[in-house]
């Protein structure tokens, strides 16, 4: 018996190796063997643009100039916040600190008009479609820190006067 079965264990393995067209070939067809992944493109290099370099020293400095008033400001109007904790909504210590507030805000309105120009440049420069400019998105985040911690220090002081 075990001579008779080993014949046809043979035979129907052969079976399997003959291709009668009813099924697929198991074999990697040709679009399987293409390369999909994204050719590499060089990166480009930004190269000196003297008339953003002026623009960016323009917005240095008008950063600079509102840093520098902000935190004398910032001074007055902590202490004048301090002076008003407990008066009263409308009392003249009331009103200096909300005086005092607005000019940081006008302040820091300075800053967010830097931030809001520096967008400007970045977006017409992709817009473009010429590469990242590294003192463009240096001051760009310069400009965003300065801000945001601006808007905290204002935020904090409101938070300590009176609210009606």
């Amino acid at each position: 018996m075990k001579r008779l079965l080993l014949p046809l264990l043979l035979l129907a393995a052969g079976g399997c190796a003959t291709h009668n067209g009813r099924y697929p070939s198991l074999l990697t067809r040709p679009i399987e063997g293409r390369d999909e992944s994204e050719p590499v493109r060089p990166t480009a290099v930004a190269v000196a643009d003297p008339a953003l370099d002026a623009r960016l020293a323009e917005l240095t400095k008008a950063l600079a100039e509102s840093a520098t008033s902000f935190a004398p400001a910032g001074e007055q109007a902590a202490a004048l916040t301090l002076a008003a904790n407990g008066a009263a909504i409308g009392s003249d210590a009331w009103l200096d600190a909300q005086n005092r507030l607005a000019r940081l805000d006008q302040l820091r309105g300075q800053s967010l008009s830097a931030l809001a120009d520096l967008d400007r440049l970045a977006i017409d420069r992709a817009s473009a479609g010429m590469p990242p400019y590294r003192a463009l998105e240096v001051l760009r985040r310069t400009a965003a820190e300065q801000a945001d911690d601006q808007t905290r220090k204002i935020d904090a002081l409101q938070a300590q006067l009176p609210q009606g």
